[in-house]
């Protein structure tokens, strides 16, 4: 299993952390997620298999349809 981190812009509350979650969760690959608005960082525990461009692009789609947006990684 490998960690990765997200710059999410947006986040601002509890309610936003619950949103992207939701939709995180529904990647495929995605074993644990911690979302802390403070830092505004989106961090995803995956498959090692998982890992890598096309799961980056299906996690800012996740958090896009959040309604929030990834800046970096």
């Amino acid at each position: 299993m490998s960690t990765q981190t997200y710059a999410v812009d947006g986040m601002t509350c509890a309610h936003c952390a619950g949103a992207v979650t939701r939709e995180v969760r529904k990647v495929d690959g995605i074993d644990d997620i911690a979302v802390d608005v403070t830092a505004g960082t989106l961090t995803v525990t995956v498959d090692d298999g998982a890992a890598g461009a096309a799961l980056d692009a299906e996690i800012a789609a996740a958090v896009d349809e959040a309604g929030y947006t990834v800046v970096a990684r």
